[in-house]
């Protein structure tokens, strides 16, 4: 299945590339600032939350404000992703109605942009961590591990959003409302040593609470996440991936009948 995926992206290379720019171009069509707005947006809200929460609950802990990029930067990236994913199929209406085309183009191709737009935030991020006086280690290269995994957590999370959205429109009132829940399961903003060791493992069933942990760990730790974080973060992915293609595949003689 996957061969073959891999094979018709490759036949319409050209289509995809030009989506991915497509979709670039139109995020910051008749802004003043463009693309720049990728790395503004994310500072202005690590400014507003900065402000609110370190008094409440940076005080006595060092580097709070990379602690809170880090939760913010990840979250960000799978919401952005979702989300554009969730609308990949009915955005682009038009275009599949009348031409025969695999449809999960589309959908990967915004998966790409937000990676775009995560990479430029990326950079601001690092621009952070030596900013507010964190090493910069070997181990950094790690991060590439909880990032190919999230993608690939985010392309099965889209599959889902997007098959289910052309059918129920409902799903992205209620997506918005798992979205901000989910934020505050994700420990963004505050630390988990204030709850039971229980309740500490508990988080762990949060697949972004797990790649935002392992970020947390090489940057701020400066230690290697164990072998039980790097396999709930890939089994989270593959797990969610195979369920995605699964609807996805599922629903998608009915896509066309319902745009």
């Amino acid at each position: 299945m996957f061969k073959e995926a891999i094979c018709k992206l490759k036949k319409h290379q050209f289509l995809f590339e030009e989506l991915v720019k497509r979709d670039f171009k139109k995020k910051y069509k008749r802004t003043v600032l463009g693309m720049f707005w990728s790395v503004l947006s994310p500072l202005f809200q690590l400014l507003v939350m900065s402000i609110v929460f370190t008094k409440l609950f940076g005080r006595n802990m060092e580097h709070y404000t990379i602690y809170l990029f880090s939760g913010n930067l990840l979250f960000a990236f799978f919401k952005e992703s979702t989300t554009s994913g969730m609308h990949s199929l009915m955005s682009n209406a038009n275009i599949i109605k009348k031409i025969n085309l695999p449809k999960y183009i589309f959908l990967l191709s915004k998966e790409v942009s937000s990676c775009i737009n995560f990479g430029l935030t990326l950079i601001i991020y690092f621009l952070f961590v030596l900013i507010d006086s964190v090493p910069i280690t070997w181990r950094f290269i790690m991060l590439i591990y909880p990032i190919v995994f999230m993608l690939i957590f985010n392309i099965g999370v889209g599959f889902i959003l997007s098959a289910l959205f052309v059918l129920f429109k409902d799903i992205q009132y209620l997506y918005d409302v798992f979205t901000l829940m989910l934020m505050y399961l994700s420990a963004i903003f505050y630390t988990t040593d204030v709850f039971s060791p229980m309740m500490q493992n508990l988080f762990y069933c949060n697949p972004i609470y797990c790649y935002i942990t392992y970020f947390r760990q090489i940057v701020l730790n400066q230690t290697v996440p164990s072998a039980m974080l790097h396999m709930l973060c890939a089994v989270y992915a593959v797990i969610v991936l195979g369920i995605g293609c699964i609807v996805y595949k599922k629903l998608n003689y009915k896509f066309v009948y319902f745009m």
